[in-house]
């Protein structure tokens, strides 16, 4: 009997060509996953993401379902999934779903953190899961800037590919930016986000940081909805998806 079960993925994003799997790589995380479960079926199944993290992104809790006939606890299951995945994948949490649960058409709500190191000094440690800026950032103005992007607006102008979406239309629940000694994090938290959203938002924020543009300019970037004059796109490494509810 097939069962639906739903889980919570931790990846390093480092090495990856993102979550969806492609035709001419086998090295995606939605590639990687599939191969495994499809060993553990006995034939091919598609693992489904609450949704596409970019080439170098990295998750603390992707959510994930997928379809098994096979005849195992969730222990076995889980035990055997993390002996056969690479080590920068970790399937940590599975549970058996209603079959109707789809990990993308059932969320409502997904955090994003990217991770800033404010300092002129090395980060050794996580240099790969934070973004250095040398230049001081006022977090103040970062602050003041997040809030006119909280709430209900079309947010064409942090969209990459515009022109592919039937609505740019989203919903921010919520916007910080929390400084912790040298570490800046931008969290975000929505109903859905757009291709490279997140990281357009972060770049416009720290332009605000840096002093090159003012929080108030946010107002009329939403009005124009013109993907030019918004911010610049940051690295991949620093963004990290935190968790999917549902």
């Amino acid at each position: 009997m097939q069962k639906n079960y739903k889980m919570t993925i931790e990846y390093d994003g480092t090495r990856y060509k993102g979550w969806q799997s492609q035709k001419t790589t086998d090295v995606t995380i939605q590639g990687k996953l599939n191969h495994v479960f499809s060993k553990l079926e006995g034939k091919e199944v598609e693992v489904q993401g609450s949704g596409r993290t970019d080439a170098g992104v990295h998750a603390l809790g992707q959510v994930a379902n997928v379809h098994l006939s096979v005849e195992k606890t969730i222990p076995e299951i889980l035990a055997y999934v993390n002996q056969y995945l690479p080590e920068d994948i970790g399937v940590m949490e599975m549970k058996e779903a209603s079959p109707r649960f789809h990990a993308r058409l059932s969320a409502v709500r997904k955090t994003y953190c990217y991770r800033i190191y404010n300092s002129s000094l090395p980060n050794v440690f996580e240099r790969k899961w934070m973004c250095q800026m040398e230049e001081p950032l006022d977090v103040e103005k970062m602050q003041e800037g997040a809030r006119y992007l909280e709430g209900t607006h079309d947010f064409a102008a942090f969209c990459r590919h515009v022109q592919k979406k039937k609505s740019t239309v989203r919903t921010i629940f919520k916007l910080a930016v929390i400084q912790k000694g040298n570490e800046i994090d931008i969290v975000v938290a929505g109903n859905g986000f757009l291709h490279n959203m997140v990281r357009m938002i972060a770049g416009t924020l720290v332009e605000i940081g840096k002093g090159s543009r003012e929080p108030l300019e946010i107002v009329g970037l939403l009005e124009e909805g013109t993907r030019a004059k918004a911010g610049m796109i940051m690295p991949p490494h620093g963004l990290v998806l935190q968790s999917v509810e549902y």
